[in-house]
Protein backbone atom coordinates (compact mmCIF):
# COMPACT_ATOMS: atom_id res chain seq x y z
CA UNK A 1 0.00 0.00 0.00
CA UNK A 2 1.57 3.39 -0.61
CA UNK A 3 1.16 6.85 1.33
CA UNK A 4 -1.14 9.17 0.08
CA UNK A 5 0.25 12.10 -2.19
CA UNK A 6 1.96 15.38 -0.54
CA UNK A 7 -0.65 18.29 -0.37
CA UNK A 8 0.38 20.65 -2.83
CA UNK A 9 2.28 23.40 -0.79
CA UNK A 10 0.05 26.38 0.46
CA UNK A 11 1.61 29.73 0.37
CA UNK A 12 -0.66 31.59 3.09
CA UNK A 13 1.08 34.97 2.62
CA UNK A 14 2.85 36.75 -0.02
CA UNK A 15 3.71 40.77 0.54
CA UNK A 16 5.22 43.65 -0.32
CA UNK A 17 4.36 46.39 2.57
CA UNK A 18 5.41 49.22 4.48
CA UNK A 19 3.74 48.11 7.20
CA UNK A 20 6.18 46.68 10.35
CA UNK A 21 6.81 42.65 10.04
CA UNK A 22 5.10 40.66 13.02
CA UNK A 23 7.22 37.52 12.93
CA UNK A 24 4.90 35.64 15.52
CA UNK A 25 1.82 36.42 13.02
CA UNK A 26 4.19 34.68 10.57
CA UNK A 27 4.75 31.59 12.77
CA UNK A 28 1.38 31.36 13.44
CA UNK A 29 -0.20 31.87 9.95
CA UNK A 30 2.13 28.43 8.75
CA UNK A 31 1.96 26.30 11.84
CA UNK A 32 -0.21 23.36 11.79
CA UNK A 33 -0.32 20.43 13.83
CA UNK A 34 0.69 18.04 11.68
CA UNK A 35 4.11 20.04 10.66
CA UNK A 36 7.06 19.02 12.71
CA UNK A 37 8.93 22.04 12.23
CA UNK A 38 8.51 25.76 11.40
CA UNK A 39 11.51 27.54 10.45
CA UNK A 40 11.32 31.88 10.76
CA UNK A 41 14.04 34.00 8.74
CA UNK A 42 14.23 37.40 9.19
CA UNK A 43 16.39 39.63 7.41
CA UNK A 44 17.30 42.84 9.36
CA UNK A 45 19.08 46.45 8.47
CA UNK A 46 22.52 46.21 9.78
CA UNK A 47 24.67 49.21 11.35
CA UNK A 48 27.38 48.75 9.04
CA UNK A 49 27.99 47.79 5.40
CA UNK A 50 30.82 48.21 2.83
CA UNK A 51 32.68 49.72 6.18
CA UNK A 52 30.37 52.59 6.15
CA UNK A 53 27.95 53.40 8.93
CA UNK A 54 24.24 52.72 7.89
CA UNK A 55 21.10 55.08 9.19
CA UNK A 56 18.95 54.29 7.04
CA UNK A 57 17.37 51.90 3.93
CA UNK A 58 14.73 52.84 1.67
CA UNK A 59 13.13 50.06 -0.27
CA UNK A 60 11.13 50.69 -3.23
CA UNK A 61 9.08 47.85 -5.23
CA UNK A 62 6.49 47.23 -8.26
CA UNK A 63 3.69 46.28 -5.80
CA UNK A 64 1.59 44.02 -7.34
CA UNK A 65 4.46 42.74 -9.68
CA UNK A 66 6.99 41.98 -6.26
CA UNK A 67 3.88 40.29 -4.35
CA UNK A 68 3.42 37.99 -7.62
CA UNK A 69 6.98 37.15 -7.68
CA UNK A 70 7.28 36.71 -3.91
CA UNK A 71 4.27 34.08 -4.27
CA UNK A 72 5.57 32.54 -6.79
CA UNK A 73 9.25 32.01 -5.33
CA UNK A 74 7.70 30.85 -2.30
CA UNK A 75 5.92 27.95 -4.36
CA UNK A 76 8.83 26.99 -6.70
CA UNK A 77 11.03 26.70 -3.17
CA UNK A 78 7.90 24.70 -1.02
CA UNK A 79 7.73 22.40 -4.00
CA UNK A 80 11.79 22.04 -4.42
CA UNK A 81 11.97 21.18 -0.75
CA UNK A 82 8.69 19.34 0.63
CA UNK A 83 7.39 22.44 2.43
CA UNK A 84 3.29 22.32 3.12
CA UNK A 85 3.08 26.30 4.09
CA UNK A 86 4.79 29.41 4.00
CA UNK A 87 4.77 33.04 4.57
CA UNK A 88 6.65 35.74 2.89
CA UNK A 89 6.82 39.41 3.61
CA UNK A 90 9.12 42.10 2.25
CA UNK A 91 8.71 45.67 3.78
CA UNK A 92 9.31 49.29 1.68
CA UNK A 93 9.49 52.51 2.74
CA UNK A 94 12.35 53.33 5.00
CA UNK A 95 14.00 51.26 7.56
CA UNK A 96 16.19 51.94 10.49
CA UNK A 97 19.14 49.79 11.58
CA UNK A 98 17.51 46.64 13.58
CA UNK A 99 14.11 46.68 11.77
CA UNK A 100 13.01 43.57 9.91
CA UNK A 101 12.83 44.34 5.80
CA UNK A 102 11.99 40.56 5.18
CA UNK A 103 10.69 37.70 6.72
CA UNK A 104 10.27 34.04 5.78
CA UNK A 105 8.28 31.27 7.81
CA UNK A 106 7.71 27.87 6.77
CA UNK A 107 6.54 25.09 7.65
CA UNK A 108 7.17 20.92 7.25
CA UNK A 109 6.86 17.67 8.18
CA UNK A 110 11.29 17.70 8.90
CA UNK A 111 13.38 20.48 9.74
CA UNK A 112 15.53 19.67 6.41
CA UNK A 113 12.78 20.73 4.08
CA UNK A 114 11.89 23.57 6.35
CA UNK A 115 15.61 25.20 6.61
CA UNK A 116 16.24 24.52 2.85
CA UNK A 117 12.93 26.27 1.74
CA UNK A 118 13.57 29.14 3.75
CA UNK A 119 17.46 29.21 2.18
CA UNK A 120 16.07 28.90 -0.97
CA UNK A 121 13.54 31.82 -0.71
CA UNK A 122 15.82 34.46 0.69
CA UNK A 123 18.23 33.31 -2.19
CA UNK A 124 15.85 33.78 -5.22
CA UNK A 125 14.14 36.52 -3.30
CA UNK A 126 17.81 38.50 -3.55
CA UNK A 127 17.65 37.60 -7.33
CA UNK A 128 14.50 37.67 -8.60
CA UNK A 129 12.17 40.50 -6.60
CA UNK A 130 11.72 43.49 -7.99
CA UNK A 131 12.65 45.56 -5.19
CA UNK A 132 15.17 48.31 -4.70
CA UNK A 133 17.08 49.32 -2.23
CA UNK A 134 18.68 52.67 -0.67
CA UNK A 135 21.51 52.67 1.67
CA UNK A 136 21.57 56.23 4.02
CA UNK A 137 24.86 56.80 5.93
CA UNK A 138 26.14 58.88 8.62
CA UNK A 139 27.80 61.45 6.77
CA UNK A 140 24.79 62.86 5.11
CA UNK A 141 25.45 60.68 1.82
CA UNK A 142 23.32 57.74 0.32
CA UNK A 143 23.37 55.35 -2.58
CA UNK A 144 21.31 52.96 -4.26
CA UNK A 145 22.87 49.50 -3.92
CA UNK A 146 23.60 47.30 -6.73
CA UNK A 147 20.68 44.79 -7.46
CA UNK A 148 20.54 41.57 -9.06
CA UNK A 149 18.69 41.45 -12.73
CA UNK A 150 15.41 40.55 -12.79
CA UNK A 151 15.47 40.43 -16.73
CA UNK A 152 17.83 41.75 -19.57
CA UNK A 153 21.93 40.96 -19.68
CA UNK A 154 24.30 40.55 -17.04
CA UNK A 155 26.41 43.64 -16.87
CA UNK A 156 23.22 46.13 -17.19
CA UNK A 157 22.49 48.84 -14.39
CA UNK A 158 19.71 47.47 -12.37
CA UNK A 159 17.76 49.25 -10.04
CA UNK A 160 14.51 51.79 -10.00
CA UNK A 161 15.98 54.20 -11.91
CA UNK A 162 18.84 52.52 -14.22
CA UNK A 163 19.92 54.51 -16.81
CA UNK A 164 17.96 57.37 -15.26
CA UNK A 165 17.64 60.31 -12.42
CA UNK A 166 16.66 59.06 -9.34
CA UNK A 167 13.47 59.56 -7.52
CA UNK A 168 14.45 62.86 -6.05
CA UNK A 169 15.87 63.86 -9.61
CA UNK A 170 19.79 63.07 -8.25
CA UNK A 171 21.64 61.14 -10.64
CA UNK A 172 22.54 57.46 -9.68
CA UNK A 173 25.91 56.03 -8.80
Amino acid sequence: MTSPPAPSPRVVEADVSPDPIDPSRLVERVGHPDEGAVVLFLGTVRTRNREREVTSLEYEAYGAMAREELAAIAREAAERHGASRIAAVHRTGTLRPGQASVGIAVAAAHRDAAYRTSRDVIEEVKRRLPVWKKESYADGSSAWLDGHPVAGRAGEPTGPTAGAAGPSGEDQP
